[in-house]
């Protein structure tokens, strides 16, 4: 018996995370771009035996997941903006100080002190800002997103209000 055959004979077994990464992997080197239709879905879905209640509940997680990633990554660029205009303020502000400094006495003396000063809170900013894991994080992105779900409940109530007037 030649070892092909043999494996053939052979009985697999495989854990769910291995099944998963198999047919990610296949699924992936579909020739249509990596993309399928939601009939496709529920297709594979129906070949795999999965009832179409337990698919729907899954799609409704996927798609909360989603949702709540893109605000993440909102949430991200809304700290990075915030940290690029305190560094443009930083740069701007201490360039002047460190240049009337420097024309005043002729050479840098007490600018140096606030240049260092102002840096060490700016790198803690740049610390915050940059780390996007642990309690600190999540509850600024609560905080944020509290507020993000205020402005569009009033944005909302307005525009219904406009329209009403109209």
């Amino acid at each position: 018996m030649t070892p092909t055959s043999q494996n053939n004979q052979v009985t697999r077994c495989y854990k769910q995370e291995d099944i998963q990464q198999i047919l990610q992997i296949a699924i992936s080197r579909q020739v249509n771009d990596g993309e399928f239709s939601r009939e496709q879905l529920w297709e594979i879905a129906d070949e795999l035996d999965i009832d179409p209640q337990t698919l729907e509940l899954a799609e409704s997680e996927w798609l909360a997941r989603q949702g709540e990633q893109r605000k993440r990554q909102e949430f991200n660029l809304y700290r990075r903006s915030k940290f690029k205009r305190h560094f443009g303020r930083y740069a701007i502000t201490n360039s002047f100080l460190m240049l009337f400094n420097f024309v005043v006495v002729g050479h840098l003396t007490w600018s140096l002190y606030l240049l260092l000063l102002w840096g060490l809170g700016l790198g803690l900013n740049a610390w915050n800002t940059f780390q996007s894991d642990g309690e600190e994080y999540e509850r600024a992105f609560q905080q944020w997103y509290r507020r993000y779900q205020f402005k569009e409940t009033v944005n909302g109530f307005f525009q219904k209000l406009i329209k009403a007037v109209n």
